[in-house]
């Protein structure tokens, strides 16, 4: 009998790479990993992992295995919501992931509320990033991720996956206070502050900047933190776009200007999970949460 929890180590390595990504990602040592990998080949009574270096190549048996875990891992989380849902009980834990803001404005309340309705619900969080919360859902990391879409650009929308719009907010313009400027074209000589390459926050001020500015921004400062961006354009010496849910207006040193760009606040759930009562109810809360900030 193959045990399911190697199984996920074994998508998780087809996944990552490596045995110390795996270890990484999922809190164990790395030869807690390697040891139920083995224990995982011996109870397949095949070889799943040729040495290749310092790395584990997984064999053509092993990636027959990891198509069959996913199968199998979607199926065991439907039955475990399906029996969820016919007991009634809101109970269990739900992870939720979730970009800054969103966890700042959105989820935070929505705990409380949870915490008061369903005492026997546990919920964690985790701030990532959106593209990571993402990620994270699909490798069932999580089970409610928190995403964001901007303008009219839409994510892909894979098979098995529930998207449900929770928040749509506007995109700010936030300059040091009495700047002159009113639009992005007057700003193609500022310096602007951003965040990491490769982040949701980089690709809206690229995207911004050169569609409805009509230059490529000199970005001089970078951070994941929309806080410290807001403290950046108060001293003076940068400007940038930050989204309502950042509350970018309550900095006495900054002024603010509309973009006419929005920002669109997904929920992205597996449909396997649907049927659970823990997570039905972690998303009524969000949505009235969300509804109380219109």
């Amino acid at each position: 009998m193959l045990d399911l929890r190697r199984l996920r180590l074994l998508r998780e390595l087809h996944a990552r790479g490596t045995v110390a990504a795996v270890a990484g990602a999922l809190s164990y040592s790395p030869s807690t990993v390697s040891h139920q990998l083995a224990e995982l080949q011996r109870e397949a009574g095949v070889t799943l992992f040729e040495r290749d270096g310092r790395r584990l190549r997984l064999t053509e048996a092993a990636h027959v295995l990891v198509r069959h875990a996913e199968v199998l891992l979607t199926r065991m989380e439907r039955a475990e919501a399906e029996m969820a849902a016919a007991a009634g009980a809101v109970a269990g834990t739900v992870r939720v992931s979730a970009f800054q803001t969103a966890a700042i404005s959105l989820v935070a309340p929505a705990l409380a509320r949870l915490t008061d309705r369903h005492p026997q619900l546990r919920l964690e969080v985790t701030e990532a990033e959106p593209d990571q919360a993402f990620d994270a859902l699909l490798r069932r990391e999580c089970d409610l991720a928190i995403c964001d879409e901007y303008g009219g650009q839409r994510r892909p929308r894979p098979r098995g996956l529930t998207f449900e719009e929770l928040y749509v907010e506007r995109v700010r313009l936030v300059l040091p206070r009495g700047h002159p400027a009113t639009r992005l074209r007057d700003l193609h000589e500022a310096a602007w502050a951003g965040g990491q390459p490769g982040t949701s926050h980089d690709r809206l001020l690229m995207l911004a900047c050169t569609t409805a500015g009509g230059f490529v921004p000199d970005i001089r400062h970078r951070t994941t933190d929309l806080l410290v961006l807001l403290a950046l354009v108060a001293t003076g010496r940068a400007v940038t776009l930050l989204p309502d849910l950042s509350r970018p207006e309550r900095e006495p040193s900054v002024t603010v200007r509309d973009t006419g760009i929005s920002r669109r606040v997904l929920t992205v759930v597996r449909d396997d999970g649907l049927a659970r009562p823990a997570l039905t109810a972690v998303r009524t809360a969000l949505s009235e949460v969300a509804f109380d900030l219109v």
